[in-house]
This record gives C-alpha cells, sequence and structure tokens, in this order.
C-alpha cells in the first residue's frame, strides 16, 4: 500500500469514528411519556408524565418545564400538573434527565384546550351614524370623543382622525401605495398601525398624525389587528397566536394562542380592548363567496390563557347598510370606555353602528 492510500485510509477510519461518536452523544436514552398516550388535555384537569428508562439507566434527577415553568420531578421522576394557570394552545412538555454527569433533554408535544364551550351572545343596535363607504376598514379606535381609523389596500391605505357622529374625515394621511395599512391602537399619545405583508409598522403622533417613526415585526410574518390595555400591546397576525409587544420598542415578546373546547382558532382581524377582554372580528376563509353572514362576529378572547368565552352573533348587521359591489365583511370595532359605549363597522360599510351585546 503507498503512502496516498494509506493516508486515505487512516482519514477514512477517522470520518467514520468521529461520526459514529457525534451519533452516540445525540443518542436518546429516555423518553417522556404521558399516562395513556394522551395529548390533548383540558382546562382543569391533570397531565400526568414519566420517564421511560428502558435500558434502566441510572438517573439523578429529572427537571419538567412546561409553559417556562420549572417543575423538579417526584421521587419516581415522574410529572403532575393540573391545568389551571397555563396559557392554552400548543406547548412542549419538556424534560431534562440527568445521569452520570450527563443530562439528557427529551420532549412530548400536547394541546391544552378551554374546557367550556363559548357562550352566544346577541346584539340591539343603540344609534347608526353615517361611514364613508370607500373606508375599507382596518383598525378602529376611540380617542376621547374623536375615532381613528385604518383603511387598507394597496393605493387605498389611510390613517384618519374621524367625527364619528357626523362621520365627517376631519385628518386623512395617505399611506405609500406599497403597503396596505391594518389594524391600529393608540398608547403613550401616539397612533400605532400595522402593515400586512411589509413587516413594517409606523408610529405617529396623535394630534396630527405626522408619521414620527416605524418599528419591525420580529417573529410574525404579518400583521393584522392591534389593541392595548394601557401598559401592553396585542398584536394579531393571521395565525392562533396573539402577541404580545413591548409598549417602548415593540418587539414581539410573548403571545397566548387562542383556543376552544374543541381546538386552536386562526384569523382573527381587528382586536379591541374591552374591559379586561380582548374583542377581535374573524377574517372568512379563503375562497369564500358568501360574506353576508359568515364569521359576522365578535370573538370574545380571555387575555390570560388565550381562550375563546364567548362569540357575538352579528348576522343580519350587513343587511342595514347600503349594498354596493365593493360591499364587503364585519370589521371594525371601537370601545368608548368612558361611556361604555361599543361601536362597529364593516370593510366600505357607510355605517357606524352603536350595539349593546345581550348576552
Amino acid at each position: 500500500m503507498n503512502i496516498r492510500n494509506s493516508l486515505f485510509v487512516i482519514t477514512l477510519s477517522l470520518v467514520i469514528f468521529s461520526c459514529g461518536s457525534n451519533h452516540d452523544k445525540k443518542k436518546k436514552y429516555f423518553s417522556v411519556v404521558t399516562e395513556n398516550d394522551q395529548a390533548i388535555f383540558k382546562l382543569g384537569e391533570t397531565i400526568k408524565a414519566h420517564v421511560k428508562n428502558d435500558q434502566n439507566i441510572t438517573i439523578d434527577s429529572v427537571t419538567y418545564i412546561l409553559d417556562g415553568k420549572k417543575t423538579p420531578s417526584k421521587t419516581d421522576y415522574s410529572f403532575e400538573e393540573k391545568i389551571d394557570t397555563e396559557k392554552l394552545g400548543t406547548h412542549i412538555l419538556k424534560a431534562h434527565v440527568f445521569y452520570d454527569g450527563n443530562i439528557d433533554t427529551i420532549t412530548k408535544k400536547i394541546t391544552l384546550l378551554y374546557n367550556t364551550s363559548p357562550k352566544l351572545y346577541s346584539y340591539k343596535i343603540v344609534a347608526e351614524y353615517p361611514h364613508d363607504k370607500e373606508a375599507f376598514t382596518q383598525g378602529l379606535e376611540f380617542f376621547g370623543d374623536t375615532l381613528y381609523e385604518s383603511t387598507g389596500k394597496k393605493g387605498k391605505s389611510s390613517l384618519r382622525k374621524v367625527n364619528y357622529k357626523t362621520g365627517e374625515v376631519l385628518i386623512k394621511k395617505e399611506i405609500s401605495n406599497e403597503y396596505f395599512a391594518e389594524g391600529i391602537t393608540i398608547a403613550n399619545n401616539k397612533v400605532y398601525q400595522l402593515t400586512w405583508l411589509a413587516k413594517e409598522g409606523f408610529i405617529y403622533d396623535l394630534s396630527t398624525l405626522e408619521r414620527t417613526g416605524s418599528f419591525a415585526y420580529n417573529t410574525s410574518k404579518e400583521g393584522w389587528g392591534l389593541c392595548n390595555d394601557g401598559q401592553r400591546i396585542y398584536k394579531s397576525d393571521g395565525t392562533e397566536k396573539i402577541w404580545i409587544l413591548d409598549p417602548q420598542t415593540l418587539a414581539e415578546k410573548e403571545y397566548i394562542q387562542i383556543v376552544t373546547n374543541k381546538g386552536l382558532k386562526t384569523k382573527f382581524n381587528e382586536l379591541e380592548w374591552v374591559d379586561g377582554k380582548i374583542y377581535a372580528n374573524t377574517w372568512p376563509k379563503h375562497g369564500s363567496t358568501n360574506k353576508s353572514n359568515l364569521k359576522t362576529s365578535i370573538t370574545i378572547i380571555n387575555p390570560k390563557n388565550g381562550a375563546i368565552e364567548a362569540v357575538v352573533d352579528l348576522r343580519g348587521l350587513r343587511d342595514k347598510v347600503t349594498q354596493h359591489q365593493d360591499l364587503d365583511v364585519l370589521n371594525g370595532i371601537a370601545y368608548k370606555a368612558d361611556t361604555k359605549q361599543l361601536f362597529v363597522t364593516g370593510k366600505n360599510w357607510d355605517k357606524l353602528f352603536e350595539i349593546e351585546i345581550i348576552k
């Protein structure tokens, strides 16, 4: 064997040995198993899990992590946790297994759902006001007696100040044609506005509507709706997630997932904060042709865990506006907290409705 062949054999042997060593290091000796292999749990139920140890390796300790909370295992290295304060949705139950100076991290995907069907509410119309039927409403929010509105579509997007009683547009700021404007919220004497696909939001002076800055999306790919509770800002992106943003930097810090007692829900559009709950419109599924009744509702969401607690059936409301070619779905919720008044409108609707929810 010549020197070249000898070097080749040695190199190949080292590669094989190296690959084998890496494979051994990545090998998992344990797995985490739930009782009866259950993967879906509801609020109030108890998750029971244990470490499966087929090779009977001596374990020093086990730490479980669920929803960011670390829990030491029981003496038999099992896990037991009642679902009460956890955020609902899809989670990874993680276990760190410590043994012989090593750590093995094993996981189990589980889904936490609400334990009650959403309540179904109705409504009655308290008053009607004129609304610009050219406004493709994407965001709606009061500050004092002034209504702020964001309208969408490329080439037609805008941010507006509106006299809600007369429908008069007091100030209108056009958005560059490249953007499709979405939801808005008001905090810190500023108006924050989302765009749909540009992964960018805008910041405006509350009084003049002059743009003063912008912010980037971090993890989410789209911008849909915005609202705030006075401290934190909530952002929907079309998925099951509603992101909680840092009020200073607008960075996405954490999220809740929206669920019922049956599964995860998506496509929450315009958002409004109402007495400790998130009220949301839902965008119809792609391909829907009958928009007269589909998703004509408000979903009431618990912001602490993501549970849908109620749905307000607003069918029939769309029939009360002028019917025309560009008429679209319900979208727009605004709450006057000082007077406890709730208003709704829709895309290209010529009316703004004050409604009362009937429980």
